[in-house]
């Protein structure tokens, strides 16, 4: 019994001492070497204090509104909702999701929403969109600001981001708050 007792503490306390210690201050290290030191992208507007690198919760109709989110924007802890397609209860909050998207955005047809707009991300933090999932916001966020479509279109493709690889996304905090800019220049 001896024979083994002995190596699976000597194992446990290695363990323990190597991902406590040794690998958690070696992964530190590394995030120093990151763009503001691992504590991801902050902007500050109005003495309020945003990160950008996580979705925010934004609903009312002058905004654009971000992909769902499962753990309901709540930085601290990701997560999907791990219901698979085929669930009822996944398929109704869906519907649910459709359903109120297309009340609020008068216009819009159920075949032209992006799967993104009704569904959540793996994190429920994902703070992008896509130029699609903006473009069939642009009329209603247009109304409610009193903006034209066309100066509105315009935001959106000056804000896009481009990467060299991937696909073409927008953040929506940083989109909500050029808007909110031009609000407050009025």
């Amino acid at each position: 019994m001896k024979k083994h007792i002995i190596p699976a503490i000597r194992l446990t306390v290695f363990c323990a001492v190597f991902f406590s210690g040794i690998y958690t201050l070696s992964i530190l290290g590394v995030a120093q070497l990151a763009p503001n030191q691992g504590n991801g992208f902050i902007t500050e507007v109005n003495g309020k204090r945003y990160h950008t690198n996580v979705a925010q919760g934004f609903t009312q109709n002058k905004h654009f509104w971000p992909r769902p989110s499962a753990v309901d924007y709540n930085g601290a802890g990701s997560g999907g909702s791990n219901k698979g397609p085929s669930n009822p209860d996944y398929l109704a909050l869906v519907q649910t999701r459709i359903d109120s998207f297309l009340i609020k955005n008068p216009g819009v047809e159920r075949k032209d929403i992006p799967a993104e707009m009704v569904t959540a991300s793996g994190s429920g933090l994902d703070p992008h969109i896509s130029p699609q999932a903006a473009a069939v916001q642009v009329k209603r966020v247009a109304k409610a600001r009193n903006l034209s479509e066309a100066f509105v279109q315009k935001k959106v493709a000056e804000l896009t981001q481009k990467p060299l690889l991937g696909t073409e996304v927008i953040n929506v905090l940083e989109l909500n708050l050029a808007l909110d800019g031009l609000s407050s220049l009025k």
